[in-house]
């Protein structure tokens, strides 16, 4: 049964909006834990916003990404909205129906890790059903100051145990979560 893993670029500030921030702090040392989390998955599960800003760009940078783009390219692809029609990038699907539902059947279909990028709305919605099984917040040391944050005012209490974190000598860091026995709201 496969793991629900969100993975999200954060600033120290909790802005998710418009990653381009990161670009000064990606390496090689990145690129290898990225490329790590994508072949230990065995599909991706995206938001429409996340999925459609994907799908303009991977399949134009096979040639500069080589692999890493390749496996972005072919590999399962699931689109959560209620907005969108069709999925037109390769080995794409529209996921509709009751999330809960649908999720479960991700899970029951794949044996590795179901790879959620970004896609903030999902990854809240997921982790408000109960859903998320492993949440990675790639932090970089940058305050961004404005933009859409991974947690809204107002999303949910939850309670979350570090399991392990990862430092990269960029000064970026990866905080890997799983849920917890909720503690008493503060």
């Amino acid at each position: 049964m496969g793991k629900i893993v969100a993975l999200t670029f954060l600033s120290l500030d909790g802005v998710m909006e418009h990653p381009v921030w990161t670009g000064p702090y990606f390496n090689a040392d990145h690129a290898k834990y990225a490329h790590g989390q994508l072949f230990a998955s065995d599909a991706l599960l995206l938001g429409r916003i996340t999925y459609e800003g994907f799908a303009a760009a991977w399949p134009h940078l096979e040639e500069t990404e080589g692999e890493f783009a390749a496996r972005m390219n072919t590999m399962p692809k699931h689109v959560v909205s209620t907005t969108l029609d069709q999925a037109e990038w390769t080995n794409s699907t529209v996921v509709r129906g009751d999330l809960a539902t649908e999720v479960a059947k991700l899970q029951e279909r794949y044996d590795r890790d179901v790879l959620v990028y970004a896609s903030g709305e999902l990854t809240n919605s997921l982790i408000e059903l109960g859903l998320l099984d492993e949440l990675k917040l790639w932090i970089h040391p940058v305050v961004v100051g404005t933009g859409k944050r991974l947690f809204p005012e107002g999303a949910g209490f939850t309670s979350w145990r570090l399991a392990a974190t990862t430092s990269f000598n960029s000064g970026a860091v990866i905080l890997d979560y799983r849920p917890a026995p909720v503690a008493e709201e503060p």
